[in-house]
């Protein structure tokens, strides 16, 4: 971030103030107002803090209007492609794709975290059967600070280092004892001898009873989801977990207070919310009649899938997924899916009909990754688990980015109270 030669002058009532300007690598150019109250007294009005960058970062960059995901420079696309999770993970904690040396270390150091502390078997038993998986996930990732006492001294860069490693290594184990338990089937230990997202569907799907192999075609579906999960600038989840570390707090805590937001449908439910509408909608010959109600103002029908908080133009992340989307399921020899179908006709109404384009309402990631993920043999319940178990990247290395910025303070956002004025207390029998 550099700051410009030219200022904007902001005029309230009869005075003037300068503002600095300030310009990225890409993207637009940043009115600094972090000075306007000292010197004005008065405080912005953002709402929902849409028009406010609350840091500075090098991680993630998005073009809503163009359609844009970088990590680090790299298109989100080459990178799903190419790439593989891990790679993924050196690459937005580090900020460069590692050699080959360097991916095998990496590989071995995470793979060498993979168990969690056998005394944490415990908190599954306390849970019922029918807790939802983001509810255990919260409590026991949180947990975490209690058995690892090596990794928390967030002013000590080798053990925020550590924790970054053991919260991506331990994730998926974690998630899939979450999913054992609601099937009330016995956890199953990491295999080392796999990669990462073979491991995850082995510790899912797995059974002690019997030796079972991974299939690769949905073991790479399955690292694709991943990628395309583990970053994405400032939303709702990653401010989260800036603004607990913000504070001091652990970084086991911080990612907790993560999983806690990315729970909300507005945000990590959204492909659970997709397959509810496909579900709903039930055949391709219905669509008219959806289509009609999502058009009608007065129609609390809602299409989920389509529009973006961010992107105004085709969510990138959609077209690495719609492609995984039919590998999985010409793999599974499923021919004639019904909510694939649903989901074909939906999209190619969306991107020739007035009201969309119109709209800017193009098919986002959530819209075919829940039929991924379904088809892959999880229940919708695990559909946010999954999401966090990539996203956990993201969190570790914006956290860690955030306790590195010696311009970050702790948050502390204002607000316009709109409540009484001052008044005087009347005793209880005088009211």
């Amino acid at each position: 971030m550099s700051e410009k030669n030219e200022k904007i002058k902001l005029s309230v009532k009869d005075k003037s103030y300068d503002l600095s300007m300030h310009e990225g690598t890409i993207g637009p150019e940043v009115i600094d107002i972090s000075n306007l109250y000292s010197e004005s007294g008065n405080f912005t009005y953002d709402p929902g803090f849409t028009s406010t960058a609350s840091c500075k970062s090098r991680i993630t960059f998005i073009d809503g209007e163009e359609g844009i995901l970088l990590y680090r420079g790299y298109p989100i696309e080459q990178i799903a492609e190419k790439g593989n999770f891990l790679e993924t993970c050196y690459l937005l904690l580090n900020g460069e794709l590692p050699n080959s040396e360097e991916f095998t270390e990496f590989s071995e150091i995470i793979k060498n975290y993979t168990m969690v502390h056998e005394q944490l078997n415990r908190f599954f038993t306390g849970f019922r059967p029918d807790a939802h998986p983001m509810a255990i996930m919260c409590g026991v990732v949180g947990a975490l600070s209690a058995f690892y006492h090596d990794s928390t001294d967030i002013n000590d860069p080798e053990q925020r280092r550590i924790a970054c490693h053991r919260l991506i290594a331990k994730m998926p184990t974690l998630a899939a004892m979450a999913f054992k338990h609601s099937l009330g089937q016995p956890a199953i230990y990491p295999k080392n001898n796999l990669d990462y997202a073979s491991n995850f569907l082995h510790m899912c799907f797995g059974l002690p009873t019997e030796e079972s192999k991974v299939d690769k075609t949905l073991a790479k579906a399955m690292d694709k989801i991943l990628i395309l999960h583990a970053d994405h600038e400032q939303n709702a989840s990653t401010s989260t977990v800036r603004l607990a570390g913000s504070s001091g707090a652990n970084p086991f805590a911080c990612i907790a207070s993560g999983i806690a937001c990315l729970w909300g449908p507005a945000h990590g439910g959204a492909n659970e919310a997709c397959i509810k509408t496909l579900e709903e909608i039930g055949s391709v010959d219905r669509i008219p009649e959806y289509i009609l109600k999502a058009k009608d103002k007065n129609d609390p029908f809602r299409l989920m899938g389509f529009g973006h908080r961010v992107y105004k133009n085709y969510d990138p992340r959609a077209k690495v997924m719609q492609k995984a989307c039919h590998e999985v399921l010409d793999h599974l020899g499923v021919k004639d899916n019904p909510l694939l179908s649903i989901a074909l006709e939906l999209e190619k109404i969306a991107l020739e009909d007035d009201y969309f384009i119109e709209k800017k309402l193009y098919p986002n990631v959530d819209f075919y990754s829940g039929i991924v993920m379904k088809s892959l043999g999880f229940p919708m319940e695990m559909f946010t688990v999954l999401f966090a178990v990539g996203r956990t990247v993201g969190w570790v290395s914006q956290w860690n980015e955030m306790i590195e910025d010696t311009s970050q303070r702790i948050g502390r956002p204002r607000q316009l109270y709109v409540g009484s004025k001052q008044r005087d207390y009347v005793k209880l029998n005088n009211r």
